[in-house]
């Protein structure tokens, strides 16, 4: 009987093959990669979500985005900075030439050292009444100046300065609606006009932005039927 030759090695383990002698050696397994599976364009992948406190910006009915408060609020400020700078240019000399009279009414030291009072009716007629009927008179042209600068200077673009400082716009709330002079003059009434004579009207008319769903209107846009918008710089 023949013997295997020694040292042989031994033949790997399992079934022989059906024709006799050794099977041949098998090639490892190679573990296929994972290949994520492919998802529609614009879908996220199963299990994604966003983040809880993620909230949508608010759109104008035009789908703009809508002006927040801060920004409002820093455009109203620059607005209130050039309409103070106008009334101090207007106002400055009626307020020299007030003082000049006031001083000029006070109390006099005559030669022998008495002090002469100046009568009060005098003062009145002389001092506080044309100081009541200057600012009477400056707050009527501050009204035609605000007419002019929120009405008819910002017609022509839905803007003024600080609006266009902080890329802001006035719009119709109908989005095929064109901005008109009626639109711009009832903001005018309800933010200048009524608010300079209702007491706290102008802190309500500018606050009510904060809880006004769904375009964030102050009451002068509600009456005017309008939205203020952000625009590309």
């Amino acid at each position: 009987m023949t013997q295997p030759p020694p040292n042989t090695t031994p033949p790997p383990a399992g079934p022989p093959p059906a024709g006799g002698g050794f099977a041949p050696p098998t090639a490892p397994a190679v573990p296929a990669q994972h290949t994520p599976p492919a998802y529609a364009a614009g879908y996220p992948p199963p299990g994604y979500a966003p983040h809880a406190g993620f909230v949508p910006p608010a759109v104008a009915p035009n789908g703009q985005p809508l002006a927040g408060f801060g920004e409002r609020l820093v455009a109203w400020l620059i607005d209130t900075a050039l309409a103070s700078a106008v009334l101090m240019v207007l106002f400055a000399p009626v307020l020299i030439w007030l003082f000049v009279r006031l001083i000029d009414r006070m109390s006099t030291v005559a030669p022998d050292g008495t002090v002469t009072e100046p009568d009060p009716s005098v003062i009145f007629d002389d001092v506080f009444l044309p100081l009541l009927l200057a600012e009477l008179v400056l707050f009527l042209l501050l009204l035609v100046f605000y007419w002019l600068y929120h009405v008819e200077y910002a017609r022509r673009t839905g803007q003024t300065l600080g609006k266009k400082v902080m890329k802001l716009r006035i719009v119709p709330a109908q989005p095929d609606a064109p901005l008109t002079r009626g639109m711009l003059g009832r903001r005018y009434l309800v933010e200048f006009v009524a608010g300079s004579l209702v007491p706290f009207l102008n802190y309500l008319d500018g606050f009510w932005q904060l809880w006004d769903k769904p375009w964030q209107q102050c009451l002068h846009d509600k009456a005017a039927g309008t939205v203020v918008v952000k625009v590309a710089p």
